[in-house]
């Protein structure tokens, strides 16, 4: 009886939505793909104009054509006030879905992407979201030469739970307690997906990120920037920020690179995956600028999947030693992005390589399609 009353309510709701002129935006996808449970971005400028009485947090969003509450987030990027309304939504292929926005308080929305700074092991940064998590290493591990690592960090896992604080708080991450683990392996690389310049056919390392700063944080975006100090690449002083972002249901980060330097105007640059030593599955689309790896099986931890989508022209790829690497060359005091991540076996989705390829190439499908038209 009470599921039939707020059925009701919400019809009534909806209803006055309609009579109202401007209460709806509308998202069209103008392609023939498929988005499940995909973060969009909506201006909070426009749907404040369009709706002056909204306030921060203080308003309701209702798919019209489900009566689904549609969960959402104000997006902050670092500012006082908000920039974005962050929705998540499934859309079919030339669907158009309106939403109305009603003066409600909203159902709270779980985390589905947290980070923050681990001062505790070593200044490492961690971050995750319902699928998978990450760190990075600060600058205290620096004086650990033996545990210092250069590259991106995966923590497989099997449960949609935030996990990272349950993992340092016990500091037994490297065992699986029923919700996943830390066995991925590093050390002197690029690990998942980080990037280095790359010049005389070396790769220049920076030290381990300086200073971070958190723009947002969850519960369906988490975004922060890590700052490096600067180091020489080839007698030229080159420092670097990396802004870093996660999006609830997404295996990849988007990440955009700044590399800046006073004397030279490109700077050539890798981005790399480790190999390990047994039999993988590699797929290296230069064309189409994919690089995917799906990891030796091991039979105590299973198989990680680790791919690289890249938006902007790849010159080569090819495997150097221990690490696949994607070339390119990118303008300094410019930003340019990438996205990279991982996926495991047994967290039942992607279970063979087929599937993490396969995923890897629809990603890159939808940044090459006009995803959605939005009117508010």
């Amino acid at each position: 009886m009470k599921k039939i009353l707020s059925i009701i309510v919400m019809l009534v709701l909806v209803t006055a939505c309609k009579s109202q002129k401007n209460q709806f935006v509308s998202i069209k996808n103008n392609n023939d793909l498929n988005y499940a449970d995909k973060i969009i971005s909506l201006s909070y400028t426009k749907i404040k104009r369009a709706h002056p009485w909204i306030t921060n947090n203080a308003f309701k969003i209702i798919n019209s054509k489900t009566l689904q509450e549609v969960p959402y987030q104000l997006e902050y990027l670092g500012n006082e006030n908000p920039q974005n309304v962050l929705i998540q939504l499934s859309v079919n292929n030339n669907e158009k879905i309106k939403l109305a926005f009603l003066k409600e308080k909203p159902t709270e929305v779980p985390p589905k992407t947290y980070g923050r700074f681990v001062p505790e092991r070593a200044d490492d940064f961690a971050w995750e979201n319902d699928k998978i998590a990450f760190r990075t290493y600060g600058k205290a591990l620096e004086l650990t030469p033996k545990q210092n690592a250069y590259g991106i960090d995966v923590w497989v896992k099997r449960t949609d739970r935030m996990v990272i604080n349950e993992r340092y708080a016990r500091g037994k991450y490297h065992e699986d307690h029923g919700d996943g683990m830390d066995y991925y392996h590093v050390g002197y690389t690029l690990g998942a997906g980080n990037c280095a310049p790359f010049v005389k056919d070396s790769l220049w390392y920076s030290k381990n990120y300086s200073r971070h700063e958190i723009l947002d944080n969850g519960p369906l975006r988490t975004t922060f920037r890590l700052y490096f100090d600067t180091w020489k690449v080839d007698g030229h002083m080159v420092n670097a920020t990396k802004t870093i972002s996660l999006d609830a249901g997404s295996q990849l980060n988007k990440i955009e690179v700044s590399y800046n330097s006073e004397t030279i105007k490109n700077l050539p640059i890798v981005i790399g995956v480790i190999k390990r030593d047994e039999v993988g599955l590699e797929l290296f689309d230069t064309k189409n600028g994919i690089l995917g790896y799906w990891e030796p099986t091991f039979e105590k931890y299973g198989t990680t999947g680790v791919g690289v989508v890249f938006p902007l022209q790849v010159d080569d790829m090819k495997l150097r030693k221990d690490q696949y690497l994607a070339h390119l060359n990118v303008p300094t005091n410019k930003t340019f992005t990438y996205y990279t991540g991982a996926a495991w076996d047994r967290a039942g989705v992607f279970t063979t390589s087929n599937d993490w390829f396969k995923y890897l190439e629809n990603y890159k499908k939808q940044l090459n399609a006009e995803e959605f038209k939005i009117s508010y």
